[in-house]
């Protein structure tokens, strides 16, 4: 311990107590008067650092947040279309009294026992009121938030909140309700857009946020309406960004830790300056109550698609029409790529732009415009911003050589979907025992296919890497390193020419019912 000149504690030691109960301690070691005290604590306070309020933000940005009610000609009362159930703790209908509120709220409306299989799940869903062919009046059926983005009446929700219904209300935070009419929507990035008409009056709005500003770490306010509370705010921090949650192919989310529920979907997510950084849209809850992952579409994304349908109702986008997947270490290896990086071509769709181009199966696209494609999500997300008419310049990995292409984009069909594949997984007969021995050291058995195209998989080993990389029996080998094979014979040159040009995995091209992938395999030890 460090001592002062009189062999008591130093004014430093005593500021470093970390409690009111050490420093008194201190101060009765040392001897130092009892008025002193105050000193010492009011040093102690200084030092300690300051708690960070939201009130400024969340009385700038509130009046701008709203409670977004969907309505439609059914019964269900649900948030976010997702329904509601009620556990009679292993009771059924019937069982309950006569006068119990739950039982005349259903004789009430028709429902004259909602109990389904188990006896005791109740959940509102198809038929109300009106019964199942939508007739009565209008009732509530899910519930979110949104926020104005102009003056004007322009309001930011999400999609799947307003997606099935037919007439919306907007209330804002001091309970003032608003018809609202639907502008547009987008169901790839989950975005739609009201109006409401505030017979000139201006209302409060909110700017978007520079993304390049948003960092990892920082504080974040979520504004919203959960389980239909009314206005909630929450906070947290920016937890990661750019998450994949596998919700389609322009997954680009914020993820932050402020408690984020059913009912704030659609609401708004600002940093300490009152910007939207993003627009709550999902949650990952094992119970469906916050556990602190959830996830927001960023701003630089929600800006330019809600600027597009402010304007025409709709999104215009790039279409390329090229089924895609990521480039894996082992895949880069396996074609010779220096890393795993660009989009994998599994399939060019018959007669779209990329067909027409001459993009091929099994080419890698680099970059785009002179700009350095990541993955598969960044070529779509950057295609997708493109216009429709626009030329696009691909730079293309192919046979172990760069090539350039150049593409005319399409516009994406509202429906677009990958490419169809074949759906024959019927397992088929063996081929010849010689022609299982040549792969077997890869895990696979192959028979002809039922059209002559690719070889049939017909068994598996467990405990093969063909196995640990999804391969299942049923499936079909089209092409081994985008050569296309036919038989087990053709498949072992392949190979074999693989292993002379000094690689050590093979590109395999795996069809399904579910379309058409690229799996790399090591070919160590084939003959």
């Amino acid at each position: 311990m460090l001592k002062n000149f009189n062999g008591r504690p130093s004014l430093a030691t005593v500021l470093k107590a970390s409690t009111v109960a050490g420093i008194a301690a201190a101060v009765l070691a040392t001897g130092v008067p009892l008025e002193i005290t105050r000193s010492y604590a009011e040093a102690v306070k200084v030092q300690a650092p300051a708690v960070p309020s939201f009130a400024n933000v969340v009385d700038a940005v509130s009046p701008a947040v709203v409670s977004v009610r969907v309505e439609n000609r059914v019964n269900p009362v649900a948030d976010n279309n997702e329904g509601f159930s009620f556990d009679f703790n292993g009771r059924g209908f019937d069982d309950l009294p006569d006068d119990h509120p739950l039982k005349r709220f259903f004789k009430q409306f028709g429902q004259q026992d909602p109990n389904d299989q188990q006896g005791h799940q109740h959940r509102f869903g198809q038929n109300g009121p009106g019964g199942p062919n939508g007739k009565g009046r209008l009732r509530p059926v899910a519930q979110g938030s949104g926020f104005f983005i102009s003056e004007d009446g322009y309001i930011v929700t999400n999609n799947h909140v307003v997606s099935d219904g037919q007439a919306f209300v907007a209330v804002m935070n001091d309970g003032t309700e608003l018809d609202a009419k639907l502008i547009g929507k987008d169901p790839r990035t989950d975005l739609a857009v009201l109006k409401v008409d505030g017979k000139g009056k201006k209302f409060t709005y909110v700017n978007w946020a520079d993304d390049n500003n948003v960092r990892v770490g920082d504080w974040v306010v979520a504004v919203g309406n959960p389980f239909g509370l009314g206005g909630t705010v929450t906070a947290g921090i920016v937890s990661a960004r750019g998450r994949d949650i596998g919700s389609g192919p322009y997954d680009d989310y914020l993820q932050v830790d402020a408690a984020v529920n059913r009912g704030n979907s659609g609401g708004p997510t600002f940093n300490l300056s009152g910007e939207v950084v993003g627009i709550n849209t999902a949650i990952f809850s094992p119970s469906g109550g916050s556990v602190g992952i959830a996830f927001a579409i960023p701003a630089s994304t929600a800006k330019d698609v809600v600027a597009d349908l402010m304007k025409d109702g709709q999104v215009s986008r790039g279409w390329l029409g090229v089924q895609i997947q990521p480039v894996t270490k082992d895949i880069a290896e396996s074609i010779g790529l220096s890393e795993p990086s660009g989009a994998l071509v599994v399939a060019p769709q018959a007669g779209s732009p990329g067909d027409k181009a001459g993009m091929k199966a099994g080419d890698v696209v680099t970059a785009l415009n002179g700009e350095t494609i990541k993955d598969a999500r960044d070529l779509s997300r950057r295609i997708g911003a493109m216009q429709p008419g626009s030329k696009a310049e691909l730079s293309v990995w192919r046979a172990g050589k760069a090539q350039s292409l150049t593409v005319e984009l399409g516009t994406l069909p509202a429906d677009q979907k990958d490419a169809s594949a074949d759906d024959n997984n019927q397992p088929q007969q063996p081929e010849a025992p010689a022609s299982e021995k040549a792969l077997a050291d890869l895990g696979l058995t192959v028979g002809p296919s039922d059209d002559g195209k690719g070889l049939a998989i017909t068994g598996i080993d467990p405990d093969s890497d063909a196995a640990d990389k999804g391969i299942k029996e049923g499936e079909k080998i089209t092409s081994v390193n985008n050569q296309e094979v036919s038989t087990a014979a053709d498949v072992v040159r392949v190979l074999n020419q693989a292993k002379k040009d000094g690689r050590t995995r093979a590109l395999f091209q795996i069809q399904s019912g579910e379309g058409s992938r690229f799996v790399a395999l090591p070919i160590n030890g084939q003959g």
